[in-house]
């Protein structure tokens, strides 16, 4: 598979998507719908990009590559939540809010390779039965290349039939008009033999 620059791109998209996600408010099943929609929107967004990356860069090298992605967001979304805690609302570094900031990065992140998965089943799917198509059009034309075969044999042996036939039947009328000859030619010699009796007998008087 040939991979363009570009298709590096949609890697880049994701990987600002993930850092994004820092800035945006956890607490999406609050009553702010606002909220909720951009989550949702970020996770259509980066399912899209996993859609694409599978579509371009494969799903071995793409997934390698999401891979990096989503482990050096974890990582930079940690050095950045450490270094400026009271930006993000951090008063102590305690392990949970790193897990927490982390997992953000992790789900997002995971809803790319989902769009890698679905998009892979689906190519595989088809790819599937494109086979299948191949393999029903292949065995219709042995079949009929079967028929043909035997409708072929049939005829050369009807043909050599027939040949064998008139083979026998023209034999047969040879033989015939042998025959008639031979009863000419000894008719004729016994009019010639009764001739000749004739003759001895009228000499004789």
């Amino acid at each position: 598979m040939e991979r363009k620059k570009t298709y590096y791109l949609i890697p880049i998209l994701v990987a600002v998507i993930l850092f994004a996600s820092n800035f945006l408010s956890t607490n999406i099943f609050d009553n702010s719908t606002l909220s909720f929609t951009v989550w949702f929107v970020l996770s259509v967004f980066t399912f899209a990009c996993g859609w694409f990356i599978d579509r371009t860069l494969g799903w071995n090298y793409g997934g390698k590559i999401v891979f990096a992605v989503i482990v050096a967001s974890v990582i930079v979304s940690v050095f950045m939540v450490g270094l400026f805690s009271n930006y993000f609302g951090v008063n102590n570094l305690v392990t949970e809010n790193l897990i927490l900031y982390s997992l953000r990065n992790i789900v997002l992140g995971s809803m790319t390779l989902f769009g890698m998965s679905v998009s892979e089943v689906a190519h595989l799917r088809l790819g599937f039965i494109e086979q299948e198509e191949e393999e029903e059009v292949e065995e219709v034309e042995r079949t009929f290349d079967v028929e043909d075969k035997a409708e072929l044999i049939l005829t050369e042996a009807r043909l050599k039939a027939e040949q064998i036939v008139f083979d026998a039947q023209k034999q047969a009328e040879e033989l015939s008009q042998q025959k008639k000859h031979v009863e000419v030619q000894l008719k004729e010699f016994i009019q010639v033999e009764r001739d000749i009796i004739h003759q001895y007998e009228s000499e004789d008087k």
